[in-house]
């Protein structure tokens, strides 16, 4: 039996990424970018499965250099292209369609790194607001209120939950279990959304499994202001319980990091708290002075 074409692996990865409740824009997006491979593949008389075989990775170096020489792709649309690349060829590994998946060891450009964006405690809450459902809503609350990753508030489990502490039990990267707190208001509301359940996902998806992270981030893609994720609320509840309590240790140990300085990335001083400074300390600010 012949093996599968390019184009019918490409309609099996579409039917697999529909089921894995991929939105149907980032869908489009990865056929698109796939497809592209699949007619430069064509211009250098190759196939898909070629591609990588014995470690030889020069069509694909080849193909990221002519866009990036061609087109002027930024690093970040690189980076995109690449991970979407990969993400097909470890499905194709997967089906046995290929030996190997060619973008293992690609190097990647480097991305300039860029200041996170939060959101201000107000904002937050309007965005909590403007979801459509008490589901919704209170998933959004629920990563403000505890900083948790996305992946980490899909595996939250109502056992894991103690409605008289206030405290969830949490899984994080590494299997390691930390204690997250939650407000009186997002534990009634918790409390409410889970009803008689005792057990099992707190968020339930299809057939009865945990949410999926895609599905939340499908939310944020449809509701939210473009660029404002789920990760902006959690770096939103960092910046807010740092700017309040000004302890950084506490703020490392309730979003999980092993190194503080991950944390500081989240950090950024309060431009209230500048302003004050700068008008006590700096000379040219205090009028009295400047006669002296």
């Amino acid at each position: 039996m012949d093996q599968p074409s390019l184009v019918e692996w490409i309609d099996r990865y579409h039917s697999y990424m529909q089921m894995r409740n991929y939105s149907e824009k980032t869908i489009q997006s990865y056929v698109r970018v796939i497809r592209l491979f699949g007619a430069y593949l064509i211009d250098q008389e190759a196939t898909f499965d070629q591609v990588g075989v014995a470690g030889d990775r020069r069509l694909i170096t080849g193909y990221l250099s002519g866009l990036s020489r061609e087109h002027g792709y930024s690093a970040k649309t690189l980076h995109r292209i690449i991970s979407t690349l990969s993400s097909f060829y470890r499905f194709l590994y997967a089906e046995g369609a290929v030996a190997v998946n060619p973008l293992t060891g690609i190097d990647r450009p480097k991305i300039k790194r860029q200041e996170l964006r939060y959101l201000k405690h107000q904002q937050v809450l309007k965005l909590i607001e403007s979801m459509p459902g008490a589901r919704d809503q209170l998933i959004v609350r629920m990563i403000y209120a505890t900083g948790v990753r996305v992946s980490e508030l899909c595996g939250i489990a109502i056992e894991h939950i103690d409605f008289d502490d206030l405290t969830i039990r949490v899984r994080g990267k590494g299997d390691k279990v930390r204690i997250v707190f939650i407000d009186e208001e997002t534990g009634r509301l918790m409390e409410s959304y889970a009803g008689d359940r005792v057990f099992g996902p707190f968020f339930v998806g299809q057939q009865g499994h945990s949410l999926s992270p895609r599905t939340v981030q499908h939310l944020f893609e449809v509701y939210a202001p473009p660029g404002v994720t789920p990760h902006t609320i959690r770096h939103s509840y960092a910046s807010e319980l740092y700017k309040r309590s000004k302890n950084l240790q506490v703020v490392q140990e309730n979003l999980g990091h092993t190194s503080i300085k991950t944390t500081e990335i989240y950090l950024h001083t309060d431009l209230d708290e500048r302003r004050g400074i700068y008008r006590t300390y700096f000379p040219l600010s205090k009028q009295d002075e400047l006669g002296s």
